[in-house]
């Protein structure tokens, strides 16, 4: 979303190259949200109310709406609505990442971009967290790019995915077209999610997946009907 300016190449937002002269940057700002890896470390207002509803004061939203968006905000990233009086420093960790996510949904994003939102999470939190991402993506129709190291994410989420390495693209394809070739994985540091890794131990084992599957329906589906046939393992 611009806050970093490229020293090299273009950068294209709706085809238009946002490093030309005359690019309006706050409106692109306004358009894609940010959520840092620890977005808990972006909160400083004094109430919660206040930190949701600074963002889109600072884009001309009067103090009545962008209240109003708090408001809306904190129940969609499944908050009660009693910490919009209480100081964000106040909370438990995994309520602060959510206010501070609450705080860049309230601009209202057409693309949210997130750069490891699950980090320091245990798998329970983990989990939450993705599903309520997966929820926006599919109730609010919001673009989502999920920067991660998390094969089962990529798995259970993505629709594409771009592999990079030293900055470079080195892989494009649907989730089961970059997992279908496990040498390439392990030859650019990359691992199977857990549910494939699974799947290949039963496979030693007799048992026969096709395809291979990488979420754990994928794997249910294909096995309840062999342990149902009197498959053992």
């Amino acid at each position: 979303n611009g806050l970093i300016r490229a020293t090299s190449g273009a950068l294209y937002y709706n085809g238009e190259n946002i490093y030309e002269d005359g690019y309006n940057m706050k409106a692109l700002r306004n358009q894609v949200g940010l959520v840092f890896q620890y977005p808990e470390h972006q909160l400083f207002e004094e109430t919660v109310y206040k930190d949701i509803a600074f963002g889109p004061q600072n884009f001309g939203v009067n103090e009545k709406d962008a209240l109003a968006l708090a408001d809306k905000m904190v129940k969609m990233v499944g908050l009660p609505h009693d910490v919009l009086e209480k100081s964000p420093f106040d909370l438990s960790g995994g309520q602060m990442r959510r206010v501070a996510i609450a705080g860049v949904l309230a601009m209202q994003p057409e693309v949210l971009v997130l750069d490891e939102p699950t980090a320091g999470l245990d798998p329970s939190g983990r989990h939450e967290m993705m599903q309520m991402f997966e929820q926006l993506h599919r109730e609010q129709g919001q673009t989502i790019v999920l920067v991660t190291h998390q094969m089962d994410d990529v798995a259970d989420y993505a629709d594409t995915v771009w592999v990079m390495a030293e900055g470079k693209l080195i892989k494009t394809g649907t989730p089961r077209e970059i997992f279908a070739d496990p040498a390439w994985l392990k030859a650019n540091q990359l691992g199977l999610p857990k549910t494939a890794q699974l799947a290949q131990q039963l496979a030693a084992k007799g048992f026969h997946f096709d395809p291979q599957p990488l979420t754990e329906s994928e794997l249910a589906d294909q096995l309840v009907p062999q342990i149902g046939g009197g498959q053992r393992g």
